[in-house]
C-alpha cells in the first residue's frame, strides 16, 4: 500500500456514512405505533447511502493505488485524526455494504413487527459502523468503528433473534470482543514505538519492527480477524448466531460483518508484519483448507437448513484466507472478490431461507420437498443461487474461486522441495471443497425442492411477492454480472493489491539480503578467529 494518492474535494464517504446516522436520529423522533413509517424511512434512508455510495465509485480512479477521497480532520488529543479514505481493497466492500443494507431492510418488512423502529435503527446504525470500518486510516478510529460494530448485532440477535437468541448474542459478543482487547494493546504499543504522536495508518507502516515485535502483534491482530471470519477452529461462535439472528441480520452478518476479519488482514496484518505474515503464511493456509473440508462436512450433516447455510460459511472463508496468505496477484485479487462474491450468494441463501421460514415457520430440511411444483419462481431463483455458491462457470463465484485456486498453484509451483509438496497438497485439498460444496447445496436444492409433496402443509405455499422477488432478482443481478464481466470489478483492485504485494516482497527481498549478508559476516568472524583446539594445542606446548 502506498500511502495517500488524493484527497477529497467532497466529502462523499462522510456523507455516505452521515445519511444512515441521521435517518437513525429522524427514526428515534418517530411514533413508536407507526411500524409502516419506520419501515418506510428506513428503507428510503439507506437507498439514499447506497446512492450517495454510488459518487463514491464514480469518483474513484483504478489506476491509483493508495487511499483516494480523504478526509483528514483533527479529532482527539496525541495524534489521533479523522481520517478516512478509500483504495482498490476496501471499495467493493464499501459498496456492498451499502447494497445490502436496503436489501436486508426492504426484506424484513414481513419478519418484524415488534419494536420495528428500534430495529431498524440498529441496522441503520450497524452500517455506520461497518462503512467506518472499511474506511478508517486512522488505527484509533479504525478500532472505534470495529467495536461499535458489535453493538448494534448485539441487539438484533438477542432482542430479535430465535428461541436461545440471548445465549446465541453473549457468545457472538464475547468472542469477538475479548479477540478485540488484545489488538488494542498492540495499536497503542504500536503509538508507543512511532513517539507517541500518531495513530496513522500511514505512520504505522514506517515503523521498522524486529521479527520478535511482528510476531507478537501478528498474533494480537490476527486472532482479532481470525475470530471475525471465522478462521477453523475459532468459529464455533457462527452457527449459534447465523441460526438465532432475525434474516436480516443473518444477512448482514454474513454479506459484510464477516469479511472485516478478512479485510482486516489484507488490509492491517500482513503489511504491518510481513515477516510474521510470511513467516506464518503456511500455518494460515493449512487452518484455512482444514476450515473448507470441516465446514463442508459439517455442511452435509446439517438437518437446519439455515445452519447448513452457516457452516457453509467456514468454507467459503476458508477460501478466501488461503487466498490471502498465497500472496500472488491472482489469489488476492480473487480473495477479494470472493468476499463480495459471498457477500451476495450468502445473503441470498439467507433471504431464500427466511421466505420459507416465514411461510411454514420451520427450517428442517425434511419439512419441505417438492415445493418445487407449487412456489416456481423461488424454485428458480433457490436453483440459480445455489449453482453461483458452488461456482458454476458463468456465476460470480466461479471467477473467485478459480483466482484463488490458480494463485495457490502458481505459488507453489514457483517455490520448490517441501514448500512445492506443501503448496500442492493445500491447492488440491482446497479444490475438493469445490466439489463437497456441490454435494451438499445439491442435496439440500433436491430435498427441497424436489420429490413428492409429503406434506400437506406444502401444497398450500404461496411463491415468493413482488417485494421478495425485487430483493432476491438484484442479488441474482449480481450474480451474473460478476461471473460474466468480472474485470469490471477487477479492474478497481489491482492497483492497490499489486502495490500491497509488492511492499511486503520488497520487504522479504530486505530481510532475505539481511540474513545473507548476516551469515557471510559470522564466517568471515568465524575464519579470523584462532581455532580454539589450536588455542589449546600453544598451551599445551607452552
Amino acid at each position: 500500500m502506498t500511502g495517500i494518492e488524493t484527497y477529497a474535494l467532497t466529502p462523499f464517504i462522510s456523507l455516505t456514512m452521515l445519511i444512515p446516522l441521521a435517518g437513525a436520529v429522524l427514526l428515534a423522533l418517530v411514533p413508536g405505533r407507526h411500524g409502516a413509517a419506520h419501515r418506510g424511512l428506513a428503507f428510503v434512508v439507506s437507498v439514499l447511502a447506497f446512492a450517495c455510495s454510488l459518487s463514491v465509485w464514480v469518483n474513484f480512479d483504478p489506476a491509483r493505488a493508495g487511499f483516494q477521497l480523504v478526509e483528514d480532520r483533527a479529532w482527539l488529543p496525541f495524534g489521533a485524526r479523522y481520517t478516512v479514505g478509500v483504495d482498490g481493497i476496501s471499495l467493493l466492500l464499501f459498496m456492498l455494504t451499502t447494497f445490502l443494507t436496503p436489501l436486508a431492510i426492504l426484506g424484513a418488512f414481513s419478519a418484524i413487527r415488534k419494536r420495528a423502529k428500534e430495529f431498524y435503527i440498529a441496522m441503520l446504525l450497524l452500517e455506520v459502523a461497518m462503512l467506518g470500518t472499511l474506511v478508517a486510516a486512522d488505527m484509533l478510529l479504525f478500532y472505534l468503528f470495529w467495536e461499535f460494530m458489535l453493538i448494534p448485532m448485539y441487539l438484533i440477535i438477542g432482542v430479535w433473534g430465535g428461541e436461545r437468541r440471548v445465549y446465541a448474542a453473549v457468545k457472538f459478543f464475547l468472542f469477538t470482543f475479548l479477540g478485540s482487547v488484545l489488538m488494542l494493546v498492540g495499536i497503542i504499543w504500536m503509538h508507543l514505538k512511532a513517539g507517541g504522536g500518531s495513530f496513522a495508518l500511514v505512520d504505522f507502516l514506517k515503523l521498522d519492527l524486529g521479527f520478535r515485535e511482528q510476531a507478537w502483534l501478528f498474533a494480537a491482530f490476527g486472532l482479532a480477524f481470525a475470530i471475525k471470519v471465522p478462521m477453523f477452529p475459532f468459529h464455533t461462535w457462527l452457527p449459534d448466531a447465523h441460526v438465532e439472528a432475525p434474516t436480516a441480520g443473518s444477512v448482514i452478518l454474513a454479506g459484510v460483518l464477516l469479511k472485516m476479519g478478512t479485510y482486516g488482514f489484507i488490509r492491517f496484518a500482513i503489511p504491518l508484519f510481513p515477516d510474521a505474515a510470511g513467516a506464518f503464511a503456511v500455518p494460515v493456509m493449512v487452518l484455512a483448507v482444514v476450515g473448507i473440508v470441516y465446514g463442508s462436512l459439517c455442511s452435509f450433516a446439517q438437518g437446519d437448513v439455515k445452519k447448513l447455510v452457516a457452516y457453509s460459511s467456514v468454507a467459503h472463508l476458508g477460501f478466501v484466507m488461503l487466498g490471502m496468505f498465497a500472496l500472488t496477484q491472482e489469489a488476492v485479487e480473487g480473495a477479494i472478490l470472493q468476499m463480495v462474491n459471498h457477500g451476495i450468494s450468502t445473503g441470498a441463501l439467507f433471504m431464500l431461507v427466511g421466505v420459507l421460514y416465514e411461510r411454514r415457520h420451520t427450517r428442517a430440511i425434511d419439512a419441505y420437498g417438492g415445493i418445487a411444483r407449487v412456489m416456481k419462481v423461488y424454485a428458480a431463483l433457490l436453483v440459480i443461487v445455489t449453482l453461483s455458491s458452488i461456482g458454476l462457470p458463468g456465476t460470480n463465484g466461479f471467477v473467485g474461486e478459480f483466482l484463488i485456486l490458480a494463485g495457490t498453484f502458481r505459488e507453489a509451483l514457483s517455490g520448490g522441495g517441501a514448500f512445492r509438496a506443501i503448496g500442492l497438497a493445500l491447492g488440491i485439498a482446497a479444490a475438493t471443497g469445490v466439489v463437497l460444496g456441490a454435494v451438499y447445496m445439491l442435496t439440500m436444492v433436491r430435498k427441497v425442492l424436489f420429490g413428492p409433496i409429503v406434506h400437506e402443509e406444502n401444497r398450500a405455499l404461496k411463491d415468493v411477492s413482488f417485494r421478495e422477488f425485487a430483493v432476491l432478482g438484484a442479488l441474482v443481478v449480481m450474480v451474473f454480472w460478476i461471473g460474466v464481466y468480472p474485470s469490471f470489478f477487477l479492474s478497481r483492485t489491482t492497483a492497490s493489491v499489486r502495490a500491497t504485494l509488492d511492499a511486503y516482497k520488497g520487504r522479504m527481498v530486505e530481510q532475505r539480503t539481511a540474513l545473507l549478508r548476516g551469515v557471510d559476516a559470522r564466517a568471515e568472524d568465524a575464519r579470523a578467529a584462532p581455532s580454539p583446539w589450536r588455542v589449546a594445542a600453544q598451551e599445551v606446548a607452552r
